[in-house]
């Protein structure tokens, strides 16, 4: 094997408008998949009171974040091995089947299943867009579509919340859910028509069964763990409870054998040798910190604003177009900036550290601030997320060649995920443990049944309350969840942390394809001897 110190090519004009395509398909993908994630957050409190189900809303966001958490890694190494377009639009089909079962549920159970089932799909859109993106864009063009990426995700969060709180208002909340079956339709077709990726070298597949059944007992058991820990039945069980103290065995031994498993695995879902990349873990570690802040406060600020500031579904959806704003700002922004200068390491410190400040904000919350002030607070919150999301997903792609970038973005991805279904768990487990505590301490005797009892608040209910009684509910909500953010905050400053020790390598300016099938890694002292099985990596260039 030998290096070239010839300069690298740039993107030729014809390969530019091929990628315009890919992009403008994935563009619809990216759109139906973040509104989703979105559009229950401002209609949640009004399902849970319809469906009577006050205690099981958390898990209508967190059934989805895990399941599709667990397939994040499954939908990496598959589009590595035989490409990504028929998964693609598998995972669009899925995600249909997802919504029609939970847009025709009659109960809280239904309605999780369906987010289930919707998780199992959308756990293939986001992934296999960045993916593909790699797939025709060299790493140094890159950031200037990553950062659009994140400004499309921007504003459909600021969709997602309006059209979820119309629906709610004006028609029903099924709305939500029916809506992706057009959408996804347009996604399917868009994928069709518009995805012509590079081929893709021919494997043999063997499916790491026993590898994905043990990722997904740990996934499962950490959320249940951080979802049931320390609350009083029947919303969870006591940290000595034989149920907890049980699930944290069977977590751990879940995860040591799928590191052994993954050690052996022809094809591991989730190849170890990505470990041994010090971006690649120090980006990883980050994300995880930031998922657990972001979805921790996304998924329950527009709750918080209906019941405090007694705005209707829609209109709790307009205040959240400060934080989407910041965030569609900074994400092109920074995304550009890294394109033109190829310096990225400034993004994530700047990004976790301002994020960090609107985490501190939003602590201080009372039901008397002025609403306006509720707004710059989730401005902060998100210019700094919009300043290092992508970035995260580029320096890991950067590391890794095209062969493996499905699985490198993944396994990243992955433990984003997992932050974020931790955030949401334990966010709403102790927000709703919280607030039914302190319900159930300050309300008078009689005043809950003549509510409706606390399973069955709804905002509308709310604010037609006595006022007293309302005034109470009110600084019930506030105490239960302000604080959390405070305890969340230490995660965001170990993000800075790993963020700093950064090594900012050129970005690619070819994409490298290595028909790479296994590594193996032996050290001696301080040399290390890679080898590797499979064809020599080869660089393709355009037009070679």
């Amino acid at each position: 094997m030998s290096s070239t110190t010839e300069p690298d090519p740039v993107l030729e004009p014809h390969h530019t408008r091929n990628v315009l395509l890919v992009f403008a398909g994935l563009m619809v993908t990216m759109l139906l998949a973040s509104l989703d994630q979105t559009i229950f957050s401002t209609a949640l409190p009004t399902i849970v009171g319809d469906l009577h189900g006050v205690n099981e809303m958390s898990w209508v966001i967190t059934i989805y974040i895990l399941a599709s958490t667990i397939m994040l890694p499954i939908y990496g190494k598959l589009g590595d091995l035989i490409g990504r377009k028929g998964i693609f639009i598998g995972a669009i089909t899925i995600f249909i089947v997802g919504s029609i079962i939970g847009g025709w549920a009659q109960d809280m159970t239904w309605l999780i299943i369906g987010r289930g089932v919707q998780g199992l799909g959308g756990g293939g859109l986001m992934i296999l867009s960045q993916a593909i993106i790699a797939d025709v864009v060299p790493a140094r063009e890159r950031g200037k579509y990553m950062g659009i990426m994140g400004g499309v995700f921007a504003i459909s969060s600021v969709a997602g919340p309006l059209l979820g709180g119309w629906f709610t208002d004006d028609l029903t909340w099924r709305w939500g859910l029916w809506m992706n079956i057009p959408l996804g339709i347009l996604a399917i077709v868009a994928a069709t028509v518009f995805l012509h990726l590079p081929a893709t070298p021919k494997h043999k597949v063997r499916l790491d069964v026993f590898g994905i059944g043990l990722l997904a007992l740990a996934s499962t058991g950490i959320v249940l763990i951080s979802t049931w820990g320390g609350h009083d039945a029947p919303y969870g069980y006591a940290w000595d409870s034989p149920q907890i103290i049980g699930l944290i065995a069977g977590t751990v031994i879940s995860a040591v054998a799928f590191v052994f498993v993954e050690r052996r695995a022809p094809e591991p879902v989730m190849p170890l040798h990505l470990f041994r990349k010090l971006n690649f873990n120090l980006m990883t570690g980050a994300g995880l910190a930031i998922g657990v802040a972001m979805f921790g406060t996304l998924a329950y600020i527009p709750t918080y604003l209906q019941m405090v500031t007694g705005a209707n579904a829609t209109q709790s959806g307009l205040l959240m177009i400060p934080m989407m704003g910041t965030v569609l700002l900074s994400s092109i922004v920074s995304g550009a900036l890294v394109t033109r200068t190829g310096r990225y390491k400034w993004a994530p410190i700047s990004g976790t550290l301002v994020t960090a400040g609107g985490m501190v904000l939003l602590s201080t919350m009372t039901p008397d601030l002025p609403v306006w002030v509720m707004c710059v607070f989730l401005g902060v919150m998100g210019l700094g997320l919009g300043l290092c999301m992508q970035i995260f997903v580029l320096v890991v792609q950067n590391t890794f060649p095209a062969s493996q970038v499905g699985v490198a973005t993944a396994t990243n991805n992955y433990f984003r995920q997992i932050g974020a279904s931790l955030g949401s768990a334990i966010v709403g487990s102790v927000f709703t443990a919280r607030l039914i505590n302190l319900l159930t301490e300050r309300m008078p005797a009689g005043a809950g049944a003549g509510a409706g009892g606390t399973n069955s608040l709804t905002p509308e209910l709310v604010k037609g309350l006595p006022g007293p009684i309302r005034d109470i509910i009110v600084g019930a909500y506030n105490d239960a969840l302000t604080p959390i953010f405070l305890y969340i905050l230490p995660l965001v400053l170990v993000g800075t942390v790993l963020v700093c020790f950064v090594r900012e390598d050129p970005l690619k300016k070819t994409i490298d394809r290595s028909d790479v099938t296994a590594e193996s890694l032996e050290i001696d002292g301080a040399n290390a001897v890679a080898s590797t099985t499979g064809r020599i990596a080869v660089i393709e260039r355009d037009g070679a």
